[in-house]
């Protein structure tokens, strides 16, 4: 149970951001969340879009992984998707913002320990 909410919540992180990233780009919310210039934002929307639509597909194996009818299969879904998650927050963290490791790679490490041990 635990760990299908942890999965759950990081999948609806992923959505959040796909929002942000591909349709909330130049707008003051996320320009403050990433943060970015108004110029930079309105330069780099299309790659902030590209860049959503990946966190879309990362939520979109969470939650495949969460409501797969075979229950190893979906535990092994999850593993690879939370795995891909940490992986990503881990070098974002490194090289684009530091604080992607809290928000991001932390939060995917927390939820696959439980996973991987549920």
């Amino acid at each position: 149970m635990l760990a299908t909410i942890l999965t759950g919540l990081i999948a609806l992180e992923h959505i959040y951001i796909l929002i942000l990233e591909m349709f909330l780009w130049t707008t003051p919310r996320a320009r403050r969340s990433f943060g970015t210039t108004e110029q930079l934002a309105q330069a780099t929307k299309s790659l902030a879009a590209n860049q959503g639509l990946y966190n879309g597909f990362l939520a979109a194996g969470l939650i495949w992984g969460i409501v797969h009818p075979v229950a190893a299969t979906g535990r092994s879904i999850e593993i690879f998707f939370l795995a891909c998650v940490l992986i990503a927050g881990l070098y974002g963290g490194a090289t684009a913002k530091r604080s992607i490791w809290l928000v991001q790679a932390l939060p995917a490490l927390i939820a696959l320990i439980v996973v991987l041990f549920s």
